[in-house]
């Protein structure tokens, strides 16, 4: 069985809309998930793939967050590799291990999954395939860029596989499927490493780059930051603690940073006051006591000692 499948649904019906098209395109081998109510109830996504006979790939866009509610995802004889472009994508293993990857990630797994989620609007790419297929002495499973040549090389010809499957013969099937085959075990033959070593620098790097977009937030702390990358905040702690610095001492440090550049910049028109308030430090108080600990001088004397060296130069 080979053909090309598409969903673009969102509202009240999308989740059945999106199920039955899957069921008939893709089959039995490649079954759906079972998802929780909540992701059913607002399932919004944007998915084109494909079955080449005993493969599957597919791009997966979701709006919402969404997760599995089944104890048991996938097949045993499957090896799966994940592209993760946007987003965060998250999965279980049977024995309770759980792994989080971040944008610029692949994932390569085999064997079936506890469970799988992803944050809203995650963008990823999912290649399933025979496990005989990419043979890996790896038992864990393993993670490196997602912007190899050996990744671009894949991700090009699944989508010229995806525009074109539909027209081709069986010569051209077979050719579509062995070259998937071939190029997927180059994608997972190199550059990969057990998943945590890997993933944790990236996802600590992935929840600085949303907090340096949130720093003018009330809400935002590492809890809030790790809801939103779909993960514990017990692993984003793990990510941390690798660096020696918890992601609230990065949070505070870069609020005092940001203030430091309002105090100083031309023509300022906020008070020291208000520039406490932008960056949330609960009084000037509060604001002149931490500013001192990180630059040895107040708030008001900073500004004034680099008025005067502006107005000297």
């Amino acid at each position: 069985m080979s053909g090309t499948f598409s969903a673009d649904v969102s509202g009240a019906n999308a989740f059945s809309v999106f199920a039955h098209e899957w069921r008939s395109r893709m089959g039995e081998p490649f079954a759906l998930a079972p998802f929780r109510r909540t992701t059913v109830s607002g399932f919004s996504v944007r998915s084109r793939g494909f079955r080449v006979r005993d493969m599957m790939f597919n791009r997966f866009e979701t709006a919402a967050a969404l997760r599995t509610a089944g104890r048991r995802v996938g097949a045993d004889d499957h090896v799966r590799l994940w592209i993760v472009h946007r987003g965060a994508w998250r999965f279980g293993e049977p024995g309770g291990a759980e792994h989080t990857a971040p944008a610029g990630r692949l994932l390569v797994q085999t064997g079936r999954l506890s469970h799988f989620s992803a944050a809203p609007h995650t963008v990823v790419q999912v290649l399933v395939l025979p496990a005989a297929e990419v043979r890996t002495q790896r038992s864990r499973p393993a993670s490196g860029p997602a912007g190899t040549a050996e990744v671009r090389l894949l991700t090009a010809h699944a989508a010229m596989v995806g525009r074109t499957l539909d027209r081709l013969g069986p010569a051209g099937v077979d050719a579509a499927r062995s070259t998937l085959a071939e190029l997927a075990r180059a994608a997972a033959g190199g550059g990969l490493d057990d998943v945590e070593p890997l993933l944790s620098p990236a996802l600590a790097q992935a929840a600085r780059d949303l907090a340096d977009r949130r720093l003018t937030d009330p809400a935002l702390s590492a809890a809030a930051v790790a809801r939103e990358l779909n993960v514990s905040p017990r692993t984003l702690q793990r990510a941390f603690a690798r660096e020696g610095q918890p992601l609230s001492t990065y949070i505070r440090r870069r609020r005092l940073e940001e203030a430091c550049r309002a105090l100083v910049a031309p023509h300022r028109r906020m008070t020291v006051t208000e520039i406490a308030a932008r960056w949330q430090f609960a009084d000037s108080g509060h604001f002149a006591r931490a500013f001192r600990g990180h630059y040895g001088r107040t708030p008001t004397d900073y500004a004034a000692t680099a008025a005067r060296e502006t107005d000297a130069a």
